[in-house]
Order: C-alpha cells, then sequence, then structure tokens
C-alpha cells in the first residue's frame, strides 16, 4: 500500500491538507519505535565491534589473533559493501516498496550475523562483515525513508530527532552488551546477539509498518546505477587502502580513489543529461543542502576515527574490562539519547546555522580535551569530554538530516536517505582511514627507537611489534621481567603520544565543519517551501 499520494491543495488560509492517511497517522509513533528497533542492530552491530577489536586480536583460543590490518578490514568490509549499495537500495525501495527492501535487508543481516559468530579465521570474519554490510545497505535507508512517509512535515524534526536519539541508545546499549557478552562468552557472541533482534524487528515490521513508494517512478536507469556503484566501491576502497598502507599516493590508492571519482563524475553527468535520471543532481546546486550533506561526512569523519584509538586507550593503556569500556562511553550516548530528540527546540529559537555551529565548535572542543587524557588521568575528565562531545553531535545530526531530507520531496526519500548515509559513511570511512593512518605512523615512530634497542629480539619481530600497542604488549609479555615493564611504559607512552597527534587532527576537521555550516547552512528552516508545494532544491538555502 503505498503512502504517498500526489499532494492534495493547500487548504486555506496557507496549512497544507493532511497528506497520511489517518489510520497510518494515528499509529505513526509506533512505526517510529519499529524502525528504531531496526536502526539499532546496524549501529549496536558496530559499536559492539569497537569493543570486542581487542578481543578478536588475542591469539585462538580467546579471539582469532586478528592483526590491525585485519581488524581494519572487519570494520571496513562491512563498510565498503554498505557505501557502494547505498544509493541503490535506496532507489529500490523508491521503486519496489520500502518496507520490502527493509524486509530483505533485516534477513540479510541477521543471515550474516550467524555467520560471523561462527567464523573460524579472521577471513571468514571480514566475508561474513561484507555480507551484513549489504543487509545494512538495505536498511538503513529504508529506516528514514518510511519515517518520512508516515509523518507531516511539521513533524518530522521532531520525528528525526527520536531517531537520531535512537542512534545514542543504540551506541549505549552496543558496548555495555558486548562487554557482558565477552565477560561470559565467546567473542562470536557479540554477532549473535542480532538474531533475537532481527526477529523482533521482523515480525513487527510485517504487522505494523506500511509499505510505500515512488507512485511515478519513471523508467529504470541501469547505467547510472551501475556507475553509482562502481563509483562508491572505488573510491571507498582506495581511502581504506590508503589507511592500511599510511600512504595515500601510493599508485595503487592514487588508482582506486581517483578512478572512482572519475566514474561518479561521469555518474553526475548522466544524470544531468538523462530524461530518466536516478537522482536530481541540482539539489546540489543549494548551498543548504551541499552544507549538509559535507556538515554530516566532516562530522563523522572526526567521530570514526576517534572512536577506533578510543577502545585501545581505555583498555590496553588503563586496563579497563571490555564490559568497563562499555559503561565508560555511556556519557556520549546518554547526551545523544537526551538532546537529540530536544534540538528541534534550539534550532526554532536560534536557526539551524546557529545550533549547528557550535555543536561543531563544541565537538572540536572535545576533540581538544583529549589532549587531557594521560596514563593516570583521573576517568571522570573522558566522561565529562564524551558527555559534551555526545551534546554537540544531538545538535548537529538532526537539524542536518532534516535540512536534507526535506530537500527532496517525499516521493524521493528513498534516495535521500541514501544520499545522507552515502555521505556519513564516506566521511567515516576516510575518518578511520586517514586519522587510523596518523595515529599508527605516530605510534610506531614514537616506539621504533626502544625496539630497536631490544637485544636478542630479530628484525621482523620488532617490525611486527611496532604495528600497535596491542602487538607491542604481546611482545613485552613474551618478554616478561625485568625487559617487561620498561616496554610498556614506553609503549603507552608513544600511544598517548598518537592518540593526542589524531585527536588534534580531528579537531581540526570539526573546525572546517564548523566553518561550513556556519556560511552555507540556512538560519531559520520556517521559511522554506511548504510540504504541498512543488520543492524546488535552489530554494533550500534561501532562509537565511
Amino acid at each position: 500500500m503505498a503512502t504517498s499520494p500526489i499532494p492534495p491543495p493547500a487548504a486555506p488560509g496557507g496549512s497544507a491538507a493532511p497528506r497520511i492517511p489517518a489510520r497510518i497517522h494515528r499509529r505513526r509513533w509506533v512505526i517510529l519505535c519499529v524502525l528504531m528497533l531496526s536502526l539499532l542492530i546496524v549501529v549496536l552491530d558496530n559499536s559492539i565491534l569497537n569493543v570486542a577489536m581487542k578481543t578478536i586480536a588475542t591469539p585462538a583460543p580467546t579471539g582469532l589473533g586478528a592483526t590491525q590490518s585485519e581488524l581494519e578490514w572487519a570494520i571496513n568490509s562491512y563498510t565498503l559493501v554498505f557505501a557502494g549499495l547505498l544509493f541503490t537500495s535506496g532507489l529500490l525501495g523508491d521503486r519496489l516498496g520500502r518496507k520490502k527492501v527493509l524486509l530483505f535487508g533485516l534477513a540479510v543481516f541477521g543471515t550474516g550475523s550467524v555467520l560471523a559468530a561462527v567464523s573460524a579465521s579472521p577471513a571468514e570474519l571480514v566475508a561474513f562483515r561484507a555480507l551484513m554490510g549489504l543487509g545494512g545497505a538495505f536498511v538503513m535507508p529504508a529506516t528514514l525513508a518510511i519515517l518520512m512517509n508516515v509523518f507531516e512535515r511539521e513533524e518530522q524534526p521532531r520525528a528525526i530527532g527520536v531517531w537520531a536519539g535512537g542512534v545514542g541508545l543504540a551506541i549505549a546499549v552496543g558496548p555495555i552488551a558486548g562487554g557482558l557478552l565477552l565477560d561470559h562468552f565467546w567473542w562470536g557472541s557479540v554477532f549473535l546477539i542480532n538474531v533475537p533482534i532481527v526477529l523482533v524487528a521482523l515480525g513487527s515490521m510485517v504487522l505494523l509498518v506500511p509499505d510505500s513508494r515512488d507512485p511515478s517512478p519513471g523508467r529504470l536507469d541501469p547505467a547510472g546505477v551501475l556507475l553509482s556503484v562502481v563509483g562508491l566501491v572505488l573510491l571507498v576502497y582506495g581511502i581504506i587502502k590508503g589507511g592500511q598502507l599510511a600512504d595515500f599516493t601510493d599508485p595503487e590508492v592514487l588508482a582506486t580513489a581517483l578512478g572512482g571519482l572519475a566514474v561518479l563524475g561521469v555518474f553526475v553527468v548522466h544524470q544531468k543529461r538523462s530524461d530518466h535520471p536516478s537522482i536530481n543532481v541540482g539539489y546540489f546546486r543549494s548551498p543548504a543542502f551541499s552544507a549538509a550533506v559535507t556538515a554530516i561526512a566532516l562530522v563523522f569523519f572526526a567521530l570514526m576515527g576517534v572512536t577506533f584509538f578510543i577502545v585501545f586507550y581505555v583498555q590496553s593503556v588503563r586496563g579497563y574490562s571490555p564490559l568497563e569500556s562499555g559503561l565508560l562511553i555511556l556519557p556520549l550516548a546518554a547526551a545523544q539519547l537526551i538532546f537529540a530528540p530536544r534540538a528541534r527546540h534550539a534550532v526554532d529559537r536560534f536557526g539551524a546555522r546557529a545550533v549547528c555551529t557550535a555543536g561543531m565548535l563544541v565537538v572540536a572542543v572535545t576533540m581538544g580535551g583529549m589532549l587531557l587524557l594521560g596514563a593516570h588521568t583521573p576517568i571522570w575528565v573522558l566522561e565529562v569530554v564524551f558527555f559534551l562531545q555526545g551534546t554537540g553531535m544531538a545538535h548537529i545530526m538532526p537539524p542536518v538530516t532534516v535540512t536534507i531530507m526535506q530537500a527532496l520531496p517525499r516521493e524521493k526519500a528513498g534516495s535521500g536517505s541514501a544520499l545522507n548515509n552515502i555521505f556519513r559513511q564516506v566521511g567515516g570511512t576516510l575518518g578511520v582511514a586517514v586519522l587510523g593512518s596518523l595515529l599508527s605512523t605516530s605510534y610506531r615512530d614514537g616506539i621504533q627507537s626502544t625496539l630497536d634497542a631490544l637485544p636478542r629480539v630479530p628484525g621482523p619481530v620488532r617490525t611486527a611489534a611496532g604495528e600497535s600497542i596491542e602487538a607491542t604488549l604481546g611482545l613485552a609479555q613474551r618478554l616478561g621481567p625485568p625487559a617487561a615493564h620498561p616496554l610498556t611504559v614506553a609503549a603507552d607512552d608513544a600511544f598517548l603520544h598518537a592518540m593526542h597527534v589524531t585527536a588534534l587532527a580531528s579537531a581540526a576537521v570539526s573546525v572546517v565543519g564548523a566553518a561550513v555550516v556556519a556560511a552555507f547552512l540556512p538560519g531559520r528552516m520556517g521559511s522554506a517551501p511548504h510540504a504541498a508545494e512543488p520543492w524546488d532544491g535552489r530554494k533550500a538555502g534561501a532562509a537565511r
């Protein structure tokens, strides 16, 4: 049953007549809860994996003995498939029905979770994480697209705020659930937890969530779909490879990344010339729309890079267990859960531009605040930094998401949601690759002289021990006393220096994001065209 009828004429007095059928409107908040359950498993999975990385890196039988590179691929194989198929899944949702696409994605995600849980090697884990990425690519755009089709325009900012707050809930539940599971079960249990959630989500979706699609999707654009997949996969692969090699000038990196950009350039030209384009690229001419997607990319660039190293700081340097590490992340999640649904009040009072600029600056300050963290810093300092960082993010994500989603017609909600997620994923992947590379290079430079001074340690062993703090601590454990203590101290010092360098880079990126939204995001959202009017993407930036 499609829920995207042709908009009726505006009601007297300038207000639009309702566009959502009454039976759906009455249960809209219940539908949102079901959508958040689907969102929960995708975000939950990534936050659980962050906590489990140290355990997976431990040799068998405790873990898989995954190297730093294999850990990155366990994250990035998911991201590569996820980002590559986001646009395609959004188009399919608009054409075939968002509910159908969402059900398919949940089933694939659940299957991939079971297989990942029983992986016998890092290579198998990487492959099954890619399968989970396939499922996730069909889940994320559909949740936001369905939301846009069960809420009237005036309620969409509030609903998107609650939706964004659900991300905070998943961030909180993931590490704690992961810590509890790792304390009592084997590492694969962190993936099996997805299965009951998937089953409940599938049942609830079938019973409660209406289907919706574009009533006039036009002809298929297979060339555009193929170009988008190839371009995104090549670009993301190049970014990931550059991070792994810590060299973005490597010929393989340049060939794939630049090749991806070239293919995406051909995609844009094709869309502009086609009489049945997959997406109207004219929306990017709107400064507000472009600033919103850029802000999402930059904030996730900073966040994902920091998330990658903070787990090792808490567990490897400070010695906290996975469960304790999960509890320490609670302030970051709690702030998003508290403030994201209320961000619309700040936007109504001060305007999206002021709120998002302030949010980006708060994120920048908290990234810089990580310079306060040392081997013996009171842990409450980290908790305060996390809470402020979550508060800043909670005032960025809802307004920019509203800007993106309301810039496109309701019938194209799947495509809009896909664009939102593409920029988020590309930004996050860049963050892990670039900031992860910076962390790795800085750590290696800091620990190398200490490793070179170790007597009777073969060169290849010293090289391997310099890849990460976990590798260095593993060597220290094998050496035993008295060599272990000074090597452990040197590893902590080198990692802290590398972490501080990486945090400063994250802060700089956040400042750039603040400048972008301050320059181009609209001030007041109220003067945007009404839902009943044909939406012109060029008007999105008129409210300044």
